[in-house]
This record gives structure tokens, C-alpha cells and sequence, in this order.
């Protein structure tokens, strides 16, 4: 029994979302935006492999454990899990107001 690797999709806000604030971390430092854009690509590289390895999305509305969230650094993102992709739906900053969706 093969379990099959599902791939990993972006959505676009998220991964804009996700540019502009690396970008933005990039003027001050951009050591530390190399830093923090390797530990998140990293990261979601793994979580095919483990897909529920991460807690259920709690600001997710009528979320059945399909959507989940990471946290790294200051920045929550938040995924499906489908039967063939992972889909990143949601890059947010930790400190910005949460917003259930």
C-alpha cells in the first residue's frame, strides 16, 4: 500500500500576502527575510508528508479538520487538505486582528 504525495498549491492572496511582507522585511534585513522565506518554504515543503501534523484551522468557520494552521515566526498560514494538493490559502501576520473566514 502506497500512499500518494499530494503537491503543494498557492493561492494567489497568500502568496502575494506572503511577498509583500518578505519584502518588507527585506528593507530593514534582508538576511532575516532570507532566513524567514528558507524556515517557511522549508516547513511547507514537509507538511505532504505529515498533513495533519499541524493543529485545525480554529479561525476556519464550519472547519471538519481539513483546514489546518502553523505558525512560524510572526506569520500564521493556513492550509487545505485535499485528496490530490495542499492548498496554502492564508499567509497572515500573528499580530494583525484574527479574522475568522
Amino acid at each position: 500500500m502506497t500512499s500518494k504525495q499530494r503537491k503543494i498549491v498557492w493561492d494567489n492572496i497568500a502568496k502575494e500576502y506572503l511577498k509583500n511582507s518578505l519584502r518588507y522585511i527585506k528593507n530593514d534585513s534582508p538576511k532575516n527575510a532570507a532566513q524567514v522565506k528558507d524556515l517557511i518554504n522549508n516547513t511547507i515543503k514537509e507538511i505532504p508528508s505529515h498533513p495533519e501534523k499541524y493543529p485545525a484551522d480554529k479561525y476556519r468557520l464550519n472547519n471538519e479538520g481539513n483546514y489546518r494552521a502553523l505558525e512560524i515566526y510572526y506569520f500564521r498560514i493556513s492550509y487545505f487538505i485535499g485528496d490530490d494538493e495542499i492548498r496554502i490559502v492564508r499567509v497572515r501576520n500573528t499580530h494583525q486582528i484574527p479574522l475568522a473566514y
